[in-house]
């Protein structure tokens, strides 16, 4: 059974921005949890559609290789990565941008399913991606709010 994920938060910035940094996948490091370390293993850092990006990360020192496809690109309000490879049964990570007054929405929705224990292991799961993203987002939005007030 496939579980859905979702997180979403406020940013004062261009759609655009916020595109365009999701976009790079040199800006993952710097988002990253300090308890994850991540190395890009691909060398053109501005994903495109049907590219694959592949990198290693590593949790509690247990490395984990991806091989991402991204399968949607639509600009400025859509960016979907599928996992080839990872160590999910199934992921599917939409990034989705969307203008809200004079700011951005920033939801990250996330559609997947364990190899193993789905059911039981899925409150862990979902509590380790909620402290990834709540990271993320709010390094995200450091970084775009002080490059929106400095324009």
């Amino acid at each position: 059974m496939r579980n859905k994920f979702k997180y979403s938060s406020r940013i004062d910035c261009e759609v655009e921005d916020l595109f365009d940094f999701h976009k790079d996948t040199s800006n993952l490091e710097a988002i990253t949890p300090p308890d994850i370390k991540v190395k890009l293993l691909s060398s053109n850092f501005n994903a495109n559609k049907n590219e694959i990006l592949k990198l290693k990360t590593y949790k509690y020192g247990i490395p984990a290789t991806w091989e991402i496809q991204i399968s949607k690109l639509e600009y400025p309000n859509l960016i979907v990565d599928t996992a080839l490879k990872s160590p999910f049964k199934h992921w599917e990570h939409s990034h989705i941008f969307r203008e809200y007054g004079f700011e951005c929405v920033l939801e990250d929705s996330i559609e997947y399913e364990l190899k193993f224990f789905n059911n039981i292991a899925r409150k862990f799961v979902e509590k380790q991606l909620t402290a990834m993203f709540e990271y993320r987002h709010k390094i995200t939005k450091n970084i775009l709010e002080k490059k929106s007030k400095k324009q």
